[in-house]
């Protein structure tokens, strides 16, 4: 499955929509006041036989923005030391514009009209996203400012498990707990997760390449 579709198939199975899954660590829960840390985006193609599979991935260390909270309960769970010299993190501005460039090069190779997020409880990661975009006055936003896919509705209709690492153990995707909890990582086993789902409904019959 490493053979790119036409121009149109990706379009016309998400109506006109590019899912790119999308993972962000934060300093806490409050899109509003709680720092983005990192940002990972994952960019799927289709191959001739309408199969979906991850194609590159696009991450960023990001600078806590200023005033930026860090809750100590989140710090403690992704591990990310903000200040640390090896991080090479980019000011928000920079990191979002470096994945937007990305998602809106596909955008214009697949002829999709808009990115549309994809994440295990997605509403999170779009909140941060669309915070993010609001205080750098990002203009051109690749993303759909609502909509999104969500894994965690998906996985509990194909696997009955809601928790990602439970819901990738049941699709027999390796998870590895040690890597868990960064943005690439839980990014990546998303898009798998994505994939092999969307996938499997199209082998029961449920979508046809038009």
């Amino acid at each position: 499955m490493n053979e790119c579709t036409t121009r149109s198939s990706i379009a016309t199975r998400f109506r006109g929509f590019l899912p790119v899954i999308v993972d962000v660590e934060t300093g806490g829960f409050n899109a509003h006041t709680d720092a983005l840390l990192e940002i990972a985006a994952v960019i799927l193609r289709m191959n001739t036989q309408g199969y979906l599979y991850p194609f590159h991935t696009v991450a960023c260390h990001v600078e806590p923005f200023p005033g930026a909270n860090l809750e100590p309960a989140s710090m403690a769970v992704n591990k990310i030391d903000p200040q640390h010299p090896f991080r090479q993190a980019l000011p928000e501005t920079e990191a979002l514009n470096t994945v937007f460039k990305q998602v809106r090069r596909e955008l214009r190779e697949t002829g999709c009209k808009r990115a549309v997020l994809v994440g295990h409880n997605a509403s999170f990661d779009l909140s941060f996203l669309n915070a993010a975009v609001s205080r750098n006055d990002i203009k051109r936003n690749p993303f759909h400012s609502f909509s999104n896919l969500d894994t965690v509705t998906l996985a509990a209709l194909a696997y009955g498990q809601t928790v990602l690492a439970k819901a990738v153990t049941a699709a027999s995707i390796p998870w590895n707990t040690n890597e868990a909890h960064s943005a690439v990582y839980d990014a990546e086993r998303t898009a798998d997760l994505f994939c092999k789902v969307v996938n499997r409904w199209k082998d029961l019959g449920g979508w046809i390449p038009q």
